[in-house]
């Protein structure tokens, strides 16, 4: 599906003196994310290797998309598109502008599931946009720091867009809501992944509204307490993986509204499996030191999901 709109004015910073040319051209690919990761909500996230494409292409005028694979029949193809206005954001920042420039999204991480396919949109135009920066050569690119920075404020959620940004796991925080800053983990080696994804949807806002104000101080001690043996069990003792997932600040207020995901991490973790909510949900995130086998598969199929095993990845790459 392809779409145009036609503007005769520069695209990207309002005062640039430097215009990138025409037929620049740079592909990147960029991993899904799980964040919290169990306790560790809005600051603990993993890359995972499931990866969406965005090619840019420069033109001489205009914004052009084109969608191909997931959700792609329920995305605007035009200046509106995410992915497109992370790549202006992209060119704001590098101090740079276009004539135009033609978009192509490739996309396999599923949208509304809770894997981070949001934020991958925003770091695939921005890193799209720094490496059309870098092969010009006349402005420096952006670094990890500014691409954790830009997604972080333009996309909202920090813990996925710097494992997006940075791979592996990720610590992140921030000066209230203007800073952003984030470490990326070593994993230990035998740590391995698993998601389980349902053909349901899921809102963020929906079941970040359903989080209360308030919550017990006990329960925030234990979260504490959980997240910092998180970085503990996925750096260094993976046989910490079960406690190091508990959680009691944000997955029991959302059960209401995600009742097989509730019932699957329930079986799993009574089956000594490490199963947390990914993200916002519906999908289910395992971490563990083995693969899982058919009986896992079929209890999750029961309940409506696919399993799929996947790799801890690496952050956005340019691969062309």
């Amino acid at each position: 599906m392809e779409t145009a709109m036609t503007n005769d004015a520069l695209i990207g910073h309002p005062d640039a003196e430097c215009i990138l040319p025409e037929g620049l051209s740079v592909r990147v690919k960029v991993p899904a994310s799980s964040a919290n990761l169990g306790p560790g909500f809005d600051c603990l996230g993993m890359a995972l290797a499931i990866y969406d494409e965005v090619a840019v292409t420069v033109t001489g005028t205009g914004i052009t998309v084109a969608v191909t694979g997931e959700a792609a029949d329920q995305v605007p193809l035009d200046e509106r598109h995410l992915v497109a206005r992370a790549v202006v954001r992209g060119f704001e920042s590098a101090g740079v502008a276009v004539g135009g420039f033609h978009l192509e999204c490739r996309n396999a991480i599923p949208h509304s599931r809770g894997l981070g396919s949001s934020a991958a949109a925003a770091v695939g135009g921005l890193a799209a946009a720094s490496a059309l920066v870098a092969l010009d050569g006349r402005r420096p690119a952006l670094d990890d720091a500014a691409l954790v920075q830009l997604s972080s404020e333009f996309e909202g959620h920090p813990d996925n867009a710097a494992a997006s940004v940075l791979g592996s796991a990720v610590v992140t925080w921030s000066h209230g809501q203007e800073s952003f800053y984030a470490r990326r983990l070593e994993l230990h080696p035998a740590v391995v992944a698993t998601v389980f994804v349902p053909q349901t949807e899921s809102s963020t806002e929906t079941t970040r509204g359903l989080l209360p104000d308030a919550v017990p101080r006990a329960d925030a001690v234990f979260n504490v307490s959980r997240a910092a043996l998180g970085v503990v069990a996925l750096t260094t003792d993976p046989a910490w993986l079960i406690d190091a997932t508990e959680d009691r600040l944000h997955q029991g207020y959302r059960e209401q509204a995600l009742p097989e995901t509730t019932r699957l991490v329930h079986s799993l973790r009574e089956r000594g499996h490490a199963a947390t909510v990914s993200g916002a949900g519906p999908s289910v995130l395992v971490l563990g030191t083995s693969p899982l086998g058919t009986h896992e598969a079929d209890l999750a199929a029961d309940l409506g999901f696919a399993m799929i095993p996947v790799a801890v990845a690496d952050g956005v790459e340019v691969v062309s």
